[in-house]
């Protein structure tokens, strides 16, 4: 039997499926995030290898029956990036066959539409935005933090949290319960100590980026601060598409705009009436929604598509 393999790797966890020619999944397998911003090269590789290795084995397919794997990571924004991950990846026996590395915003792409001309935001611990275009162009965005322009995610959220807590803390911002939420999720004794404790380097914002669910539901009910935010990263969202659907030429038509990652896809009423304005401002025409698909299958169905080609 020849198979295909698909890896969907994020900051959090990391999925790989295998699936025959015609598609269909045949196994499956999560581990924990690959970023290689966090665990380098060589370590995002053992995490990938080690997904691909279980769903091979839950397949029942030996690793030589793969005829192309697509690894569609977080954090590949630059071509050398691509380049290492593939050179640490390209000893995998299931590799032999043919391997694509590329950026994750693709895999939520593939996996909301066929559509020649396309684009895609993730959301999730960070975010990133992809267009395409039927003549093959692309526009993506370089997500690289804040030295390339970037807002929101659970990483910028998180950092957003932590200012707007301390300001209401010292008197220079509105009260808001996302002091009370830090102070809780953190055991902190006040927002302060915590600043000071983040500036030393003895903790980071990225301990508490996982608690936006409740920032959403903080926001629910009523806090003005915390509603803030989210109509902020709705926003952003929308502005995310909208400047890869620009540079392609896109933002006129009507072209699907899918949005993907723990936040964006969430559905909370609140970031998608945000999104939904944002949208109907920079362009009109997109026809967006909120991903309902395991992001691996995008994987999957560009594994497929670079067989094809």
């Amino acid at each position: 039997m020849s198979v295909v393999v698909g890896v969907d790797g994020g900051g959090s966890k990391t999925h790989a499926a295998v699936a025959d020619l015609a598609g269909r999944v045949l196994g499956e397998a999560v581990e924990v995030g690959s970023a290689h911003t966090v665990l380098g090269f060589p370590g995002a590789a053992t995490v990938v290898d080690r997904a691909v290795a279980a769903a091979l084995a839950a397949a029942g397919v030996e690793p030589g029956a793969v005829r192309h794997a697509a690894c569609l990571l977080s954090g590949v924004d630059l071509p050398q990036e691509a380049d290492a991950l593939h050179a640490a990846l390209a000893a995998a026996p299931w590799a032999a066959g043919g391997l694509t590395v590329d950026n994750d915003t693709l895999a939520v792409l593939r996996a909301g539409t066929e559509a020649a001309d396309a684009a895609a935001v993730v959301c999730g611990t960070g975010m990133n935005a992809v267009a395409v275009r039927g003549d093959g162009a692309r526009a993506q965005l370089l997500a690289l933090g804040r030295p390339s322009g970037d807002w929101g995610g659970g990483l910028g959220l998180a950092d957003a949290i932590l200012w707007h807590a301390a300001r209401a803390e010292d008197g220079r911002g509105p009260a808001t319960a996302l002091r009370e939420a830090l102070l809780g999720w953190t055991g902190a004794g006040s927002i302060a100590e915590l600043a000071v404790d983040v500036v030393a380097g003895r903790r980071s914002t990225a301990q508490w980026a996982g608690r936006v669910p409740e920032l959403l539901a903080l926001a629910g009910d009523g806090d003005r601060v915390a509603q803030g935010l989210v109509r902020r990263q709705g926003h952003e969202i929308a502005t995310c598409a909208a400047a890869v659907l620009q540079r392609l030429g896109l933002a006129d038509r009507a072209v699907p705009v899918v949005i993907g990652g723990g936040i964006g896809a969430s559905g909370d009423p609140l970031l998608t009436a945000a999104i939904a304005a944002g949208l109907a401002e920079r362009a009109p025409q997109a026809r967006w929604q909120l991903l309902d698909r395991a992001p691996v299958l995008g994987a999957v169905a560009e594994a497929r598509r670079r067989l094809d080609g």
